[in-house]
């Protein structure tokens, strides 16, 4: 009998033994395969680029940093975005984007929703057991950490939800700036799919009050608002996707139309009174990619007052190369207009990219390159992004 409780009290050690091998080892190993920056000499920024740099109000629209175990006020040396990175990249406002769902063997031609990657990737990360099987828990579990982030350390970071709250965060940091400071790192809510509704429009008020204040309809899959970019059926919105649009407009959350499919694009802008964003995406002309809408919708939605967030990862843009980033945002203004391109780096989104949040200078640099004007630069760096802000978030 003895020897029995001494075999099982050794197979709990070495299964606590193990389990902690996972979290404290295996957590940070999986996010370094999936989160990658290419290895590259520093990059060279002229002094007089530098400082044209540090006078920019930057707006990033999407990245994915809460889905992951980091802790975002402290700098990693893996990953793409945290708060000591923003600052130091003198990036002003972040759009945080929940990722509730994910499906097995994610692409950009067909997938379905039947198998989920997140499960997983919550138990592991030690996620609490509510958000294990509810998409919804999940998301009020990363409107939780970046709050607590907030809390942690509010003269680096607070995270806003009102015309009132940036406006006032704004000023705080263009003092701050002013004083010779790191200036205020401004957080945002957002969501990538409608999925996390878990198929109750009342679930848009409960976001709502958690803090979101944009939200995509899709993902890499159909789901109950209508088809998915990458998904089977490629249909437009369904009934209750349409009363999803009305609420959203209610309640003036901003729509992504990221991942949406065509048909799901086109009934959202006939049906909005609002504009809408893009916030990760490349333009079709400049890379023919599935991933991207077409030129024509593009338009479309500029000229409802839209705006084009252009991403850095390879199915928005092919070469990830700066230059080609630049060359790509050049392209997409010569086909919306200046006033409608923005940045949207899919940063912590599964990607690969050629320069973290901290290295963002070097579109600077590559603009200034390319025969920018300080206005083009200033415009798609964060101005557009900030108007846009200030006209469209809840008053």
């Amino acid at each position: 009998m003895k020897m029995l409780r001494k075999i099982f009290v050794g197979i709990i050690l070495l299964g606590g033994v193990l389990f902690g091998l996972l979290i404290f080892v295996g957590q940070p190993k999986i996010e370094q395969s999936m989160n990658k920056v290419l290895a590259h000499a520093p990059y060279v920024i002229a002094p007089e680029v530098q400082i044209l740099h540090d006078t920019l109000t930057i707006v990033d629209w999407h990245c994915d940093a809460t889905l992951w175990a980091r802790d975002l006020t402290k700098k990693s040396n893996y990953g793409h975005v945290d708060i000591p990175r923003l600052g130091q990249g003198n990036v002003a406002i972040q759009m945080f984007t929940a990722v509730t769902k994910s499906p097995k063997g994610q692409n950009y031609e067909k997938n379905t929703g039947d198998f989920d990657n997140i499960t997983l990737l919550a138990v592991t990360q030690l996620w609490p057991p509510a958000t294990w099987n509810s998409l919804t828990q999940r998301a009020l579990f990363q409107a939780k950490k970046l709050d607590e982030c907030a809390a942690r350390v509010p003269d680096q970071f607070r995270v806003v939800t009102s015309q009132t709250e940036l406006s006032r965060a704004l000023s705080l940091r263009t003092k701050m700036k002013n004083k010779g400071e790191t200036g205020l790192v401004i957080g945002m809510l957002g969501i990538e799919g409608l999925h996390a509704l878990e198929g109750k429009l009342e679930n848009i008020q409960v976001l709502y009050d958690a803090g979101y204040r944009m939200m995509g309809f899709h993902h890499f899959f159909d789901n109950r608002t209508g088809g998915s970019l990458h998904g089977l059926s490629r249909a437009g919105l369904t009934d209750f996707g349409r009363r999803a649009v009305k609420k959203l407009d209610e309640l003036s959350v901003v729509i992504d139309l990221s991942h949406s499919s065509p048909a799901v694009v086109d009934d959202i802008l006939e049906l909005t009174s609002r504009p809408c964003v893009v916030s990760h995406t490349g333009v079709t002309s400049a890379h023919a990619s599935p991933r991207n809408l077409s030129d024509e919708q593009m338009v479309k939605i500029a000229q409802k007052g839209g705006l084009i967030a252009m991403g850095y990862w390879e199915g928005a843009v092919g070469d990830i190369s700066p230059r080609n980033i630049v060359r790509s945002i050049r392209h997409a203004m010569d086909l919306v207009g200046e006033n409608h391109v923005s940045l949207g780096s899919d940063f912590d989104g599964s990607t690969t990219t050629s320069f973290d949040t901290s290295e963002i200078s070097i579109l600077t640099q590559e603009m200034v390159n390319a025969g920018f004007s300080k206005q083009e630069i200033a415009k798609v760096m964060g101005e557009n992004a900030v108007n846009f802000l200030m006209a469209h978030l809840p008053n």
